[in-house]
């Protein structure tokens, strides 16, 4: 069965980003829902199925109580860490389609600066068993450490410099200044990104995203029924999910350069019918710049090999042949654990997006990326 067109994204949400919210995150989870909920012209007795982040922070009981949802006939979890808001994506599409609800409501919220640390998110892992025996006796304990690795192969194989991951970091933060709900509000340079600390060899302070607080989320609705709600109709296309070789490990792979994005794009793209030439803009996951660089390519935008030359001739700024990230994504908006991302894609379909709004936008594009490799990928089309 296909999901294309099955399900629409009908309401979208956000509280403020910071680096200290003051609040819980079943607080700040609330705040996002009820917003994205009212932005769909719903109550919340019409949301009949929850998909909460899967670090059971927050869980289908607490927004039961808090919400008042009388009649949820479904609940899950998509723990894929930054994979998981583009699955959730995918699973809210897949219970609307067997029939099971209509309007299922997706929240993440974090403390991620004040309430902890990124890297604790290694920890929470399931994989860790591996990591511990193969990556944690060389010191590798936090996701610069373990993804370090695979940008200096890419590196090493294709002439990608640090420069090129500069492209996308100085791109990202000039996106950010526009959005006016970005963490990060002051001009980055190339020579900023270069002259900035080393955090993890080849990664630099800009590379990395932020740590912060906040929430985000969205309504998935039956496309049928999103015909008659307040917002017009931001349909979901083409969604897939993917794996890489040895899931469990980074070492272990023979080509540490090819992440879980290019199973799923194969999904995501020939469910919609689209290529990747059709997009009109792009929201990818951005834990690291070399994550966006390497699922440029996994994707299809380019060439293997062939993504530091893509970002430095412009592409990924405004104007550009593939305007990404938009709204300043995890480098310099705020780590919703890429919900943030599917946020800014709707805006951007229904033309929402403010003075980072790219003209004419009809189809667009979202990754999730997770844990040792996992992707997730999703087109959205306006309808």
């Amino acid at each position: 069965m296909s999901l294309y067109a099955r399900g629409a994204i009908t309401g979208v949400g956000e509280t403020e980003y910071s680096r200290a919210s003051g609040r819980s995150v079943l607080r700040l989870t609330l705040e996002a829902s009820l917003a994205a909920i009212a932005d769909a012209g719903l109550a919340p007795g019409d949301i009949d199925g929850v998909i909460p982040y899967g670090n059971f922070q927050v869980v289908a009981e607490d927004l039961i109580t808090n919400l008042g949802l009388s009649d949820l006939r479904f609940s899950a979890v998509t723990p894929l860490g930054g994979a998981s808001c583009v699955a959730a994506v995918q699973c809210a599409a897949a219970a609307i389609a067997a029939g099971v609800c209509n309007h299922v409501l997706v929240p993440v919220a974090r403390n991620g600066a004040s309430g902890g640390r990124i890297g604790m998110r290694v920890n929470e892992m399931p994989q860790f068993r591996v990591v511990g025996e193969f990556e944690a006796p060389v010191g590798a304990a936090a996701p610069a450490q373990l993804y370090a690795p695979m940008a200096r192969r890419h590196m090493e194989l294709y002439g990608t410099t640090s420069r090129d991951f500069a492209e996308i970091a100085v791109t990202t933060r000039r996106h950010a200044i526009l959005n006016g709900r970005a963490i990060m509000s002051t001009p980055l340079s190339v020579e900023d990104h270069q002259s900035s600390r080393l955090i993890a060899d080849p990664f630099r302070l800009y590379d990395c995203s932020l740590e912060s607080d906040g929430a985000a989320a969205i309504v998935v609705s039956s496309a049928e029924r999103a015909r008659d709600l307040r917002q017009p109709r931001v349909v979901v296309l083409g969604v897939g999910e993917g794996h890489p070789e040895s899931p469990s490990a980074i070492t272990q792979r023979r080509d540490l350069t090819r992440l879980g994005t290019a199973v799923a794009a194969r999904c995501a793209f020939g469910m919609a019918g689209v290529t990747p030439e059709d997009i009109d803009v792009a929201e990818i996951y951005d834990c690291f710049t070399y994550i966006v660089l390497c699922q440029l390519e996994d994707l299809g935008f380019c060439e293997k090999g062939e993504g530091g030359a893509f970002v430095r001739d412009g592409a990924l700024g405004l104007g550009g042949r593939l305007p990404t990230n938009t709204h300043g994504g995890l480098l310099s908006q705020a780590h919703m654990v890429g919900m943030n991302h599917v946020v800014e894609l709707v805006r951007q379909l229904r033309g929402e997006a403010g003075a980072a709004q790219v003209v004419g936008a009809e189809l667009g594009l979202v990754t999730g990326y997770g844990d040792m490799g996992d992707g997730t990928v999703a087109i959205f089309g306006r309808a």
